[in-house]
């Protein structure tokens, strides 16, 4: 009978051991971040840099498209509004594509699209020509979520928060590439050699493009488990590390694509990933009904409706600040001559003034960081923005240069800070069942900030209306906090050290460029 038994167990066991399984979760936690999740940080980083060097350009081509084609304050903000609104409908298209056809093939179709499109409108014959150049140039601009996940997809769990608040910084070396550009292109040459450079870090992609691995959650998601295993095992060479035993599996898996998480991915993962996550569940009537059904019922309608303000209001001042530093010089000097101002391409103020505040995204995002953990993100995030709109409130009146950038450097740090502790806090103000769509929907929203900001920044400022435009802003930047205070607290906010949702120890903020 033992002899039985003993049998038994043995064959209970090998057939275990034939069954045995693993996810990519397993194999990544496994081998470990090394040389081949860094070369894909490099490839995604530098797509980063490439949108961030877009969206800093708006603070220049306005200014001396202007004065070459004699627009007015309206044909001059319009320039920015158009990539804003190509930003909102790539997010959607690109996320679409994803999950339907693969990363790479957005990573290529979007670095073709930006990268030729951005070189064309250097090249642009009038206005018009150069207005839906940018405008296609946005939509390309717009897949800039899409880098973010397929990076995050090759990074094991538990360093996620650190590699992601690395990957931040990719924005903020955009925006000081472009600032830097600007100041050495702009004093020699013309707007037209600005743009054909800007487009550069897109071109430096497609030789690496053959290289570029698909994500082996989507290639599992798809059944595509030889593939997956492929990219697996290719990633074990380049790390010097060995696959789990067993054979691959999506079983039981966390889906990083799907609308369910767990709560630790919640907030590890950026807003501008979660953009993509709510295509699938938009891409159909029912999926729109359902999900509004779902986010305007009783229990959530408040707390949505509040979300999507302040997501609009903290995306208007973010990306308006950014454009208030090149308008505001120009404006004091123009608004307090009876001459017709004459922008100086060779006076090499503006551009170190916009450099040196776009410095001022790093210490933000440093200082958001640092508070969070302390003070709760609702209270951090409330006071940055009014810290904000405290630094723009001696701009109602015209100040000296020094003093202007100044103030400027502090409210984009300030803002900077606000809205990344924003991206953090949202998702724990929606249950996890539909917390992907939820705040997907409000960063849809955010952009249509980015669309209004340039009709305020530019417009207004340009037609000698500072007082007005500044309190525009102030309110736009006030109103964020107040309405975020009317939120229900999360239950991640509970005070000073608390971890994230659910018990799940504190990690580094995020992406906050999403808005």
């Amino acid at each position: 009978m033992e002899f039985l038994r003993g049998a038994f167990d043995f064959a209970e066991s090998a057939g275990a051991a034939e069954m045995e399984t693993y996810t990519t979760d397993d194999a990544l936690t496994i081998m470990g971040f090394g040389k081949f999740q860094a070369l894909v940080l490099a490839y995604a980083g530098m797509g980063w840099v490439a949108e961030a060097m877009e969206v800093m350009l708006l603070s220049f081509l306005g200014p001396v498209v202007r004065e070459e084609w004699n627009l007015s304050p309206q044909d001059e903000s319009l320039l920015s509004s158009v990539v804003f609104a190509g930003m909102l409908i790539g997010a959607f298209t690109w996320g679409f594509i994803s999950d339907r056809y693969g990363r790479r093939t957005v990573l290529l179709l979007s670095t073709l699209l930006t990268s030729g499109l951005g070189f064309l409108s250097a090249l642009s014959p009038n206005y018009l020509c150069l207005l839906v150049l940018r405008f296609f140039v946005g939509i390309g601009v717009g897949s800039g979520h899409v880098f973010a996940s397929w990076f995050l997809e090759f990074v094991p769990a538990g360093n996620r928060g650190t590699w992601m608040v690395i990957f931040s910084f990719f924005w903020t070396i955009g925006t000081v590439l472009e600032a830097s550009l600007a100041w050495i292109v702009l004093s020699a040459l013309s707007w037209r050699w600005l743009l054909a450079l800007s487009a550069l870090p897109c071109f430096i992609l497609l030789p690496f493009f053959r290289i570029t691995p698909e994500s082996p959650r989507y290639l599992c998601a798809h059944n595509r488990m030889s593939k997956a295993t492929a990219v697996l095992e290719r990633m074990a060479n380049a790390n010097q590390a060995a696959l789990p035993q067993g054979v691959l599996t999506y079983h039981g898996e966390t889906k990083t694509d799907s609308i369910t998480r767990t709560p630790e991915d919640e907030h590890l993962i950026s807003i501008r990933e979660k953009e993509h996550t709510v295509v699938n569940a938009l891409c159909s009537q029912s999926g729109v009904t359902d999900a509004l059904r779902k986010l305007l019922s009783h229990n959530l309608r408040r707390s949505t409706l509040l979300l999507w303000f302040v997501f609009y209001a903290s995306s208007f001042a973010y990306y308006g600040i950014a454009l208030l530093t090149s308008q505001l010089s120009d404006v004091n000097r123009s608004c307090s001559s009876d001459l017709i101002f004459e922008l100086q391409q060779k006076d090499g103020n503006l551009y170190k003034d916009t450099f040196i505040t776009s410095l001022a995204e790093a210490p933000g995002l440093i200082l958001s960081a640092l508070l969070v953990d302390w003070f709760g993100r609702k209270a951090t995030m409330c006071c940055l923005m009014f810290a904000c709109c405290a630094f723009l409130g001696p701009l109602v009146l015209h100040q000296n240069e020094l003093f202007t950038t100044t103030l400027l450097f502090g409210a984009r740090a300030c803002g900077t800070g606000g809205t990344t502790i924003l991206c953090l806090y949202a998702p724990e103000v929606y249950p996890t069942s539909v917390r992907s769509t939820g705040v997907g929907i409000a960063t849809a929203i955010g952009k249509i900030g980015g669309v209004v900001c340039p009709l305020v920044a530019v417009g207004m400022l340009r037609s000698c209306h500072q007082m007005a435009a500044i309190l525009v802003f102030e309110l736009r930047a006030g109103a964020a906090p107040c309405r975020s205070c009317l939120h229900p607290l999360p239950c991640g906010d509970q005070g000073p050290g608390d971890g994230l949702t659910h018990g799940v120890e504190s990690v580094p903020l995020g992406i906050h460029m999403g808005l």
